[in-house]
């Protein structure tokens, strides 16, 4: 198996994957204004979330949509959603066929009319189908992709040790971690004392799945600082891009308002 995360220099910055916004256009975007030679755009982005029912609806309009790609966006990952063990299977060969880099299960959405069908984060409180959802989802991808997950800390409350002591299991290239609960959706602060927790947890268990730390990073400054802190092996960017597309610089340059209004007109025409 060709496992990107291992390819990637460390630490890797990653675009969050977020729904009704980092679409093709957007993420085309980031690659154009991150030229030259990868400088400037993340090491690693992710399609908005489909659920697998919905890939395999007669209707998949939407779908086609937002596992449509081009070239320039790889090293990309599809994030699948859903309950059906044996659609995630499916989902993840079709996913492998597609010729994505990777494949990711969301155990994190707080959203309520995800939640409320005990999909998203409220798959942190049904271990029993999380797990039946991930070994579908490794039989369907079959060794020829990587597998990973983007979760929470918790769904209501913080579970950190039980949680991810169960998915540290599996052979899991990533866990991505969203360090709030899902209750409290991207309200109030950030726990990355939690993610510390969780790397050291992996070291203890001798686990090699890489561990990437998200919320509220705002600058590469802030990003470094959560890196030496914790020692997650790279960091996810979600919010912090819209305020500034060049948060993936490694090479961080003043940027006038006109470089903005332009960046976004550019945006409009892809």
């Amino acid at each position: 198996m060709s496992n990107i995360w291992q390819f990637l220099p460390k630490p890797i910055f990653c675009l969050a994957p977020m729904f009704g916004a980092t679409d093709s256009a957007f993420r085309q975007l980031l690659c154009e204004i991150g030229k030259p030679a990868c400088a400037g755009r993340p090491d690693l982005m992710f399609t908005e979330f489909s659920n697998v029912q919905a890939i395999f609806s007669p209707d998949i309009k939407t779908v086609t949509q937002l596992l449509s790609y081009t070239a320039q966006e790889q090293p990309l990952i599809a994030q699948i959603w859903g309950l059906d063990p044996e659609l995630f299977e499916a989902a993840a060969a079709f996913i492998v066929r597609a010729g994505f880099s990777g494949i990711d299960i969301n155990f994190g959405c707080p959203e309520k009319t995800v939640v409320r069908k005990g999909a998203g984060a409220a798959m942190i409180d049904a271990p029993q189908l999380a797990e039946k959802i991930i070994k579908a989802t490794l039989k369907g991808a079959r060794g020829h992709l990587p597998v990973s997950v983007k979760t929470r800390l918790g769904h209501k409350i913080i579970r950190t040790e039980p949680w991810f002591k169960f998915l540290l299991q599996y052979d899991l290239a990533a866990i991505s971690v969203h360090c709030r609960t899902a209750k409290a959706m991207s309200i109030g602060p950030a726990h990355w004392d939690e993610i510390t927790k969780i790397v050291q947890l992996r070291n203890r268990l001798k686990s090699k799945t890489l561990i990437i730390g998200n919320g509220d990073i705002f600058s590469r400054k802030i990003a470094y600082q959560r890196i030496k802190e914790t020692k997650v092996d790279g960091v996810m960017i979600g919010r912090g891009v819209f305020k500034n597309p060049w948060i993936f610089n490694s090479v961080p340059t003043p940027k006038t308002k006109a470089d903005k209004i332009a960046a976004w007109e550019r945006h409009l025409q892809i």
